[in-house]
């Protein structure tokens, strides 16, 4: 057999599979429909949950919440025990207001002086 006789032989057979479908079996058809109407009817039946619910499944449950309590954490430790050449967050949070002169910048000021 030549491969031009076999493709069309190929040909035929695809062509009589797409006009032969085999019907759906009525018992199958009922079940899918029913599934359908269960899906459908317990998508409008169900109850919305409350936004924190949402909430804390839209930050990956308590995975993401021990990740995101773990990072705050992090973040006030370092925020809190700084580094030596950041200032420290404590010490203006607790610090008394000090004045500043301008004699304190090391600034010419003489011509603020009247020279009269």
């Amino acid at each position: 057999m030549k491969m031009a006789e076999q493709d069309q032989g190929l040909d035929q057979l695809f062509a009589r599979a797409r006009d032969e479908r085999p019907a759906l079996p009525d018992a199958l058809a009922v079940r899918i429909e029913t599934d359908a109407e269960a899906v459908r009817l317990s998508r409008l039946t169900r109850p919305s949950r409350p936004l924190w619910q949402r909430a804390f499944d839209g930050i990956g449950g308590w995975t993401g919440f021990g990740g995101l309590v773990a990072a705050s954490a992090a973040g006030v430790w370092i925020g809190f025990s700084a580094p030596a050449f950041l200032p420290d967050p404590a010490d203006f949070l607790l610090s008394q207001e000090t004045t500043y002169l301008v004699a304190d910048l090391n600034v010419d000021v003489d011509y603020l002086e009247d020279s009269e």
